[in-house]
């Protein structure tokens, strides 16, 4: 994972992944979306609106998936994942039985992250 954004209450970090995938994170150990102030919250929707948008102009997925769980890290954030009909897992979740093996032709992911940078 490398991290693409941060400032002082949150960062964003690129998912290594056959698709277009980002997390944003608080910055604050906090275990629950309720438990952040008004605005860390505005700061995530803001960030999330920008990458989803930024994900459907760009990479022209069939969908975008947008998860918060932290079962296994039990801290607030958010997956951002631009999703394919091609794709290995599709309709599954990403953590879900593989369908296929991916068939995938997408624009450059780091062609992207430089465009979202310019955005941030």
């Amino acid at each position: 994972m490398s991290l693409i954004y941060k400032n002082e209450l949150i960062k964003i970090e690129i998912e290594s992944s056959e698709i277009p995938w980002l997390k944003i994170f608080t910055n604050q150990s906090i275990k629950e979306f309720s438990q952040c102030d008004d605005k860390t919250k505005l700061e995530i929707w803001k960030y999330l609106d920008i990458i989803e948008k930024e994900m459907l102009s760009y990479f022209k997925p069939d969908k975008i998936n947008i998860a918060s769980f932290g079962n296994y890290v039990p801290h607030v954030h958010f997956h951002v994942m631009a999703r394919f009909k091609e794709d290995s897992y599709f309709p599954e979740p990403m953590w879900g039985k593989k369908q296929r093996e991916a068939n995938l032709n997408l624009a450059s992911f780091e062609e992207f992250y430089e465009i979202l940078k310019k955005k941030f």
